[in-house]
């Protein structure tokens, strides 16, 4: 462990390696680029590029590339190596300000909703100095923005870096109403991710696995999750080991891993990191999702980040914890000592309310796809339905609020609400609800519903650029007042009355609170076709372009993208289970009723009876027949998908008549696999995978 100091950041070019490689006034210069947004002067920009080039060799790098991240949810990276000619057939490394700041990466096989022709394939990548470069596979990695050659945004990047200037800007100019003066607000984040180990040779067989990284056959194990022994029990050696080497190789990246621990279901783990910059902790968990595939598969592992790679069990989400701090470290989300603080808390707080409640449809979308659907609402996940859990102390607080009456806090002490005699609100006063998709835990918000495989740029562009929107209305109201205090005071009461509405501390897997929520005009959006559509939805798309995120075509192209990947995910499921159905299901069921059949029959020839066995053969026969039958209409349904309808159409055809199909045929197929014997099973069950020794 004395080791780790040194370790820490050993691959990435930051602010000590800047320090040391490069002269006073372009760190200076590349400083106020990196904090302030200003212009890198091409003179400075050669010298960080000749500097950074210099570090990577020393480190081993033959190659760069612009790392960027493309609306495929993973990241990209074409790359280059550092050689140009030299004399006499001699090579130099070289690397230059042109190379740094700006690539062309090939654009036209990644997904653009419409927003450019096929045959269209220019695109460029431009250097994001906030988040900072690093070496990957002897390979220089600058993190990038990928945009088109009309300047449209194909990335997840671009539009979260604009929502953090938009809720930096609106924080800003609500904080000088508190007579604070302050350059630059941030969100912070901090992704807990969760996710499964299993064995290779077991992933092998599985071609389920393989192709669509859930199991879409499989009858439950004798012993799941109910005995409640994995969760933070003993870490098994290789799991040790590989968590481990994890933490090694995310540490040489400067990512901070800090807490990791098993998680509910059989073989299921989690990650933990320290919170940072929206931008960077995105980036640097792209990088940790990267890094536990190949760390996993030295260890003899496959990891598995589907949000339910297994039916009946835990799945695995990325617990988004989202935070608002100033450039001088007051965390804008902390409740605060003093009157005057909690004022401030309670306006930010506000804002995040009426936030929720008004965009709670693009917050469902930001967590939505065809694999999340099988996690939320069971299981730990939290439901489809977008609400608040505030806890019981915040909540008298507001309710006190909404009533106009005095509040009286845990200690029985009454205090008037007027603004100049708030209460002090006690951090972490009442328990967590693990099933609130939003819920206030002390200092920060855990938005639970995003699954394991997410990239959390879309997330927390939605959350940013919701809160800024109502920050900036506050901001235009209370800069009119004439009596700040009775404004501020009036704002919070009017707006918590409004918006109280999201505000829910019970279960939310009680069936009561769908029909309370329905009640309350709270959207239950349960499906992915459900939910992505509203991304169009005027107020949604006044609201992008309000702060500059999206224009109207980009908003559209990422519904277009998503319902797309929606509908290609279900096609890719739908044709494995197909394909597993009739070259390894249906003959394993053939094969061995028919081994028994002849138990039979050789019994009867001896005269013997045999009434199990044949009852057996019966019952597996009428299954293998109503398998046969379940294949066949799920062929019929996937042959039929709409050819030319738009996405919404197709996706919407996907939902209600492919997965059905599919949700029969494996009804029938996990009921085969408790008839036949398990030599004679085809792949791997659950009891295999998921009790490893």
């Amino acid at each position: 462990m004395s080791k780790v100091p040194e370790l820490f950041g050993s691959m990435v070019f930051n602010e000590s390696v800047m320090k040391e490689r490069l002269p006073k006034d372009v760190f200076k210069a590349l400083k106020k680029t990196m904090t302030e947004g200003t212009p890198l002067d091409e003179t400075v920009a050669n010298i960080v590029a000749n500097a950074m080039k210099d570090w990577a060799i020393s480190k081993g790098a033959t190659h760069y590339t612009h790392w960027f991240q493309p609306m495929t949810g993973v990241t990209a990276e074409k790359h280059d190596s550092f050689i140009t000619p030299g004399a006499e057939g001699a090579v130099i490394m070289e690397f230059s300000g042109k190379e740094l700041i700006k690539g062309e990466p090939d654009a036209s096989s990644f997904p653009s909703g419409g927003l450019r022709a096929t045959f269209e394939a220019r695109g460029y990548t431009a250097w994001d100095p906030t988040s900072y470069a690093f070496i990957k596979d002897n390979t220089l990695c600058i993190p990038t923005a990928f945009c088109s050659y009309t300047g449209q945004v194909l990335d997840k990047k671009t539009p979260l870096l604009r929502s953090m200037d938009a809720i930096s800007d609106q924080a800003c100019r609500v904080l000088k109403l508190f007579g604070k003066e302050c350059k630059r607000v941030t969100t912070t984040v901090g992704p807990e991710q969760e996710y499964f180990l299993i064995n290779k040779s077991d992933y092998a067989k599985r071609p389920d696995l393989i192709l669509t990284g859930r199991t879409l056959f499989g009858a439950p194990a004798p012993k799941g999750q109910e005995m409640e022994d994995h969760y933070f029990g003993s870490i098994r050696p290789r799991v040790k080991a590989f968590m481990a080497e994890l933490d090694e190789e995310l540490w040489k990246l400067g990512v901070y891993s800090k807490t990791e621990h098993n998680e509910v279901a059989p073989c299921q783990h989690e990650m933990a990191p320290i919170f940072e910059t929206t931008n960077i902790a995105t980036d640097h968990n792209q990088l940790t999702m990267e890094v536990m595939k190949k760390v996993a598969n030295k260890h003899g592992f496959v990891c598995l980040l589907h949000e339910k790679p297994f039916a009946g069990v835990n799945g695995s989400g990325k617990h988004n914890n989202w935070s608002l701090s100033t450039d001088k470290g007051e965390n804008l989300l902390e409740p605060g000592n003093t009157p005057s603080s909690n004022a401030q808390f309670l306006l930010f707080l506000t804002a995040v309310i009426k936030a929720t409640d008004e965009y709670q449809d693009l917050i469902r979308l930001s967590a939505a796809s065809a694999g999340n659907d099988h996690r939320l609402g069971a299981h730990e996940a939290p439901p489809a339905i977008v609400s608040m859990y505030i806890g019981d102390e915040l909540g008298a607080v507001v309710d006190a609020l909404v009533s106009g009456e005095d509040y009286t806090d845990a200690k029985k002490t009454k205090m008037d609400i007027g603004v100049s005699v708030l209460p002090n609100i006690p951090k972490d006063t009442s328990d967590r609800n693990r099933t609130s998709p939003f819920a206030f835990t002390g200092n920060k918000f855990e938005f639970r519903m995003p699954g394991s495989a997410f990239n959390v740029a879309c997330t927390n562009t939605i959350l940013n650029t919701a809160v800024a929107e109502e920050l900036r209305q506050f901001a235009d109201e209370l800069e009119q007042a004439v009596d700040f205090d009775a404004a501020l005071t009036a704002l919070i009461q009017r707006e918590i009355r409004a918006h109280k509405r999201i505000i829910f501390n019970g279960n939310g897997y009680d069936d009561a609170w769908i029909k309370e929520a329905g009640k309350r005009g709270l959207h239950n959006l349960a499906s992915t076709p459900d939910a992505l559509p509203h991304y169009t939805d005027k107020k949604n798309l006044q609201l992008f372009t309000r702060h500059g995120i999206y224009t109207p075509i980009e908003v559209g192209s990422r519904e277009e993208i998503l319902l797309d990947e929606y509908g290609k995910t279900i096609n890719i499921e739908a044709h494995t289970m197909l394909d597993m159905l009739r070259k390894l299901i249906l003959p394993a069921c053939v094969k061995y009723s028919k081994e028994v059949a002849e138990g039979v029959a050789i019994k009867k020839q001896i005269g013997v009876d045999a009434p199990a066995e044949a009852a057996l053969v019966r019952t597996i026969t009428e299954k293998t027949a109503a398998l046969a039958q379940a294949e066949r209409t799920l062929t019929e349904k996937a042959a039929g998908v709409p050819a030319r309808s738009i996405a919404r159409i197709r996706a919407r055809y996907y939902r209600d008549e492919v997965l059905p199909a599919m949700e029969e045929a494996r009804r029938i197929a996990d009921e085969l696999e408790g008839l036949v014997a398990k030599d004679a099973w085809p792949m791997p069950t659950y009891s295999d995978i998921l009790f490893y020794i």
